[in-house]
């Protein structure tokens, strides 16, 4: 149970002191440091002299079932004996940053959730302001990374956050996935090719010589800064899901213009029937509810040209999703350009331009089949703690288990 606990904490040399749900639904764990000692403030030396401890941090941490988790701790203070006015020291554990209200875990999650969007979207679904997620960006923003601790880098993900929607201004979010974990490297200010080629450079030659793939979107600075430092040893892996959003937002284009004419020409009895159809039309075939079938039947009655884009739209997916080798997804691609092509459609024109011009990196996928789907990883842990949970099927049920183990295990504390 112990093991169960620590592996959704994700917080070391702890002990788990109390745990109990506040009136409003929260989740409170009380926890100790079990470290000995920390590293003077002042001279940098290890001193061990206890002086009692620091005020108590009330830190939000990683959700459980969508219970919000709070780490309660008071850290321990120590006294340097070396330093001529013994100046104290709060110990500083690996899992939380000095003046953030926030365990580290839980910062990488914001982190990571904030890929591809915005600050703004990200305070929205984790109910935090947007000077709170401006604050976790800040304190990892240039930070020096400890290349010591890191034992090598299997594949590398160069993404981006978006400060501002609209806004020209970007961090670029370098990660590693070390057997089948993500982890957070490095948050460097601006998307620049110099600034990316610049860290990629200063990766010790030890462990660059570990790094088998480099997965980025298709901003050609980021695979361009790629190919420089790593040269042909490296291979470049275009994310499907950001070639997924290109050519799905061609299909959603062709909707909005499609259902304005038919706002036109329909009566308001027709037209209504149409309702629900942008998110009929981003499920695959065999997702799609009764209702939504119904929709898409009747929408495709009076846009061939929409049933036709939506159709190829679903074969691009499946190539990606069922295509076994390099070669065959190779095929199947240049096969699904001839058709299209062949088509009277019109609104993959510019999507297979991109394809053309990225159809080795993109083709790339078909032989790691990587993706920088971060959550991804916090999702699968989630999954792990479930099946390891007596199988138990209801979350309701499952959170009141784990609850109840939890503070029994605390009891025996």
């Amino acid at each position: 149970m112990e093991e169960l606990i620590q592996q959704h904490l994700g917080l070391s040399n702890v002990s788990i002191k109390n745990i109990e749900t506040n009136g409003k639904g929260e989740i409170e764990i009380t926890v100790e440091s079990t470290l000995e000692g920390t590293e003077c403030h002042r001279c940098g030396r290890t001193i061990t002299h206890s002086y009692d401890y620091d005020r108590e941090l009330r830190l939000g941490h990683l959700p459980l079932f969508g219970q919000a988790v709070y780490i309660k701790v008071r850290l321990p203070r120590y006294q340097c004996d070396h330093c001529q006015k013994k100046p104290k020291t709060t110990q500083r554990p690996d899992w939380h940053k000095k003046n953030s209200s926030f365990t580290v875990p839980y910062e990488e999650h914001i982190l990571l959730c904030a890929i591809n969007s915005t600050e703004t979207d990200v305070s929205r679904k984790e109910g935090l302001t947007e000077a709170q997620v401006k604050g976790v960006v800040n304190r990892y923003i240039g930070q020096r990374v400890n290349w010591d601790e890191i034992e090598s880098l299997d594949v590398l993900g160069i993404d981006e956050i978006s400060l501002r929607k609209g806004h020209k201004s970007f961090i670029v979010v370098i990660t590693a996935k070390v057997q089948k974990e993500q982890r957070l490297i490095a948050l460097l200010s601006g998307r620049e090719k110099k600034t990316v080629k610049a860290f990629l450079s200063s990766i010790p030659q030890r462990l660059k010589e570990t790094v088998r793939w480099v997965c980025s979107d298709m901003y050609e600075g980021y695979i361009n800064a790629s190919k420089e430092v790593f040269s042909e040893t490296v291979r470049v892996v275009i994310d499907r899901f950001h070639v997924a959003k290109l050519y799905r937002s061609k299909v959603d284009t062709l909707r909005k213009k499609e259902l304005r004419r038919l706002k036109k020409c329909l009566s308001e009895r027709e037209y209504k029937q149409l309702k629900g159809a942008m998110w009929a039309l981003r499920r695959s075939p065999a997702n799609l509810s009764t209702t939504e079938r119904r929709v898409l039947d009747t929408l495709f009655r009076y846009s061939g040209e929409l049933e036709d884009a939506y159709n190829y739209s679903t074969q691009l997916t499946t190539i990606f999703d069922e295509s076994a080798s390099r070669a065959s997804g190779v095929r199947r691609l240049k096969s699904w350009i001839n058709a299209v092509e062949a088509s009277s459609l019109s609104c993959f024109s510019g999507f297979i331009k991109t394809l053309r011009h990225h159809f080795d990196d993109i083709a790339n996928y078909f032989v790691c089949r990587l993706n920088s789907g971060f959550v991804e990883g916090f999702n699968n842990k989630i999954k792990v703690i479930k099946r390891r949970c007596y199988g138990i099927l209801n979350l309701n049920h499952l959170f009141q288990k784990i609850v109840l183990d939890i503070q029994g295990f605390a009891m025996l504390m």
